[in-house]
């Protein structure tokens, strides 16, 4: 098991974030603008959550759901950066591909002035092909380009500069100027599953991603294979932070609603349990989604947050 999370302003042994929606057809049926997502910010921020997120995407054309598009993620996270005070704010996660790597190490420090100090660099290989095309990026070798990106993206966040160049990506004698108030640059987390990811996540971040999940005995395996891989890397499993990402379905009044296979649904009672069993594993981090999405769930989740933080 992980060491102790830092404990949270709210007393919690473990942080609690919320992954809000940018997509055009939400589960509610109304296009989040920005004002309805810098409000759940706030919400957020002032009900004890300790992170805030939204996912890295432009376009999902999946079989038989149609199409779906989002709003960009960097430029509405620079946005919540200057609206907000306390909660940390990041991607969950950010493709590589989308964007010359030495770029997104400019961003995120810049982020990380804006916010002071309070972003968080998620990172990813990409997975969803339709948008590679539609946007024109490649999609062969995701790994290989995500390797090739870390190796700038990382010592210009750490070191504030690097130099490198692979078959992929290249940067000559870059360097980070001005820098933010973080002295090493914002955290890194990192969305991995497969062993060669696993292995850069051990190598390279800070805290890793590993979602989504309805059972606590599914995070523990995996959080077992990642301390196996850590130990073999030579590096201190403690020294990485687990997330652990869920889906909430919330029914009215804490009564249980209707949910699907990927979703925890149940009373307040019975879901607050669950989430206590993910930090029980070793999550430091919680990644919460939270459906009915929008203020209408969020405040469906506030007798369940009363309850986390009771211990």
């Amino acid at each position: 098991m992980a060491a102790p999370a830092e404990q949270t302003a709210h007393g919690r042994a473990f942080k609690i974030g919320y992954l809000a929606s940018l997509d055009d057809t939400p589960a509610e049926g109304a296009l989040p603008r920005f004002h309805d997502v810098r409000d759940l910010a706030l919400a957020a921020e002032n009900a004890g959550l300790d992170s805030f997120w939204v996912a890295d995407h432009f376009i999902a054309r999946m079989p038989n759901e149609g199409e779906v598009g989002q709003w960009e993620a960097f430029t509405f996270l620079s946005a919540l950066a200057a609206v907000t005070t306390r909660i940390q704010l990041g991607p969950l996660v950010a493709a590589t591909s989308f964007r010359n790597p030495a770029l997104t190490a400019k961003m995120a420090d810049s982020l990380d002035e804006i916010s002071n100090g309070r972003f968080i660099m998620g990172l990813g290989a990409g997975w969803h092909e339709p948008e590679y095309l539609a946007f024109g990026y490649p999609f062969d070798h995701l790994a290989s380009r995500f390797e090739e990106a870390l190796q700038i993206i990382v010592p210009l966040l750490r070191e504030g500069k690097a130099d490198f160049h692979g078959e992929y990506v290249s940067a000559t004698d870059a360097v980070l100027r001005p820098r933010g108030p973080s002295p090493k640059g914002p955290p890194i987390l990192i969305g991995a599953r497969r062993p060669r990811m696993l292995r850069l996540v051990a190598r390279y971040a800070d805290a890793w991603n590993t979602a989504w999940h309805t059972r606590p005995d599914v995070v523990a395996e995996r959080w077992a294979e990642m301390r196996q891989i850590c130990e073999e890397a030579g590096r201190d499993p403690a020294t990485l932070e687990l997330t652990a990402g869920a889906i909430l379905r919330l029914g009215p009044n804490g009564e249980p609603a209707e949910g699907k296979p990927y979703q925890i649904t149940g009373t307040t009672e019975e879901i607050a349990e669950r989430l206590r069993g993910f930090v029980e594993v070793g999550a430091r981090h919680l990644t919460l989604v939270i459906e009915p999405e929008g203020m209408v769930g969020f405040e469906r989740f506030l007798p369940i947050l009363d309850l986390l933080n009771q211990g």
